[in-house]
């Protein structure tokens, strides 16, 4: 049972870490971005509604209580991206009660990206495995994964701070706008119709 925690985990953590899911990361990445390492507080709370949304939605989908046909799900999940990176730059300035709208988004959102990780778990799960053993191996590797990526990205924000000129709204702006670029054409080209 173990080893079978271990695989999944060290699957999940892959799926986010690989240089295949460039959309997973660029989800997580936007979310964190408006953040600093002092609101750690928030990121988890973001994090956690994420995190809720995604994992309720691998549970219903690898149970077969829901199914959603793939390339609706590849098209949505780029949108997703579009939709968190277009909040950013039009909430650059925004007061600090917008924080529930990003949580709300974070949960909605996520359930969409549990719908991608479905069908590799449900294909994973070997006849005979515990299937609360590897959604939760899968899911423990995936938030492994993604606070990786959160703590890159609030780095990443510090580093951009000490560059002369640029400000946390101009790193915001700068990273939101080649993100919502790239998750348009991502979309674009994951056209279901």
């Amino acid at each position: 049972m173990w080893q079978d925690f271990l695989f999944y985990l060290t699957d999940g953590w892959r799926h986010i870490i690989d240089p295949g899911a460039w959309d997973h990361i660029l989800f997580i990445a936007m979310l964190a971005i408006v953040h600093a390492w002092g609101d750690w507080k928030r990121l988890v709370i973001l994090v956690t509604a994420f995190t809720i949304g995604h994992s309720l939605t691998l549970v219903l989908s690898v149970l077969d209580v829901i199914r959603f046909r793939d390339d609706w799900v590849e098209f949505a999940i780029p949108c997703t991206i579009a939709a968190t990176a277009a909040a950013n730059l039009l909430n650059t300035g925004a007061p600090r009660g917008s924080h529930n709208t990003r949580y709300a988004m974070a949960l909605v959102f996520g359930l969409v990206h549990g719908m991608g990780y479905a069908n590799a778990v449900r294909f994973m799960l070997a006849e005979g495995q515990s299937l609360a053993v590897g959604l939760l191996g899968f899911n423990t590797g995936l938030e492994i994964g993604q606070i990786f990526v959160v703590l890159s990205v609030l780095l990443l924000g510090s580093l951009a701070a000490r560059i002369p000129g640029m400000s946390r709204p101009h790193w915001v702006f700068a990273l939101s706008s080649c993100v919502l670029a790239v998750a348009l054409w991502m979309a674009w080209s994951r056209l279901p119709f």
